[in-house]
């Protein structure tokens, strides 16, 4: 089966560069799926999971947004921020999710501060399901060990 180039980078970091099978993207629209060969695509990227497969793995990234670029044998992923599941302080994304949900309640006052709030909420969601997934899938591993 033919791979392609996977670049994800962020403004701090270059996060991946390798050959990979298949490439699953939080579009605008909705999720992107790219084989290789596929027709080429700009495209803005939504907060939320990433994942790519490499030789039968699945691995997952919590991405904040930003920008893809899909070439027939090439992509490239421009994210604001971009996260490993086994990167993801699980306790931190709870409490920003908590704080996000708290502020939310009192009503802020301006439309620009509710959706800032908002954005805040979708990405601490997005790192807890990307780090819980990872977790769920050690323990399934775990299990099948022993």
């Amino acid at each position: 089966m033919p791979k392609m180039q996977l670049d994800i980078v962020t403004v701090e970091r270059l996060v991946v560069s390798e050959q990979v099978d298949y490439v699953s993207a939080p579009g605008i629209d909705g999720v992107i799926g790219i084989l290789p060969e596929h027709a080429p695509l700009l495209t803005a990227l939504n907060v939320g999971e990433l994942r790519y497969k490499k030789e039968g793995e699945e691995r997952s990234f919590a991405i904040g947004g930003g920008f893809m670029e899909v070439r027939p044998d090439h992509v490239t992923v421009l994210a604001d921020t971009a996260e490993r599941a086994e990167e993801i302080d699980e306790m931190r994304a709870e409490q920003a999710r908590e704080r996000a949900q708290q502020v939310l309640k009192e009503n802020p006052s301006n439309t620009a501060e509710a959706a800032r709030i908002e954005q805040a909420l979708r990405r601490a969601e997005v790192r807890l399901r990307v780090a819980r997934r990872k977790r769920g899938t050690q323990r399934s591993m775990e299990g099948r060990e022993s």
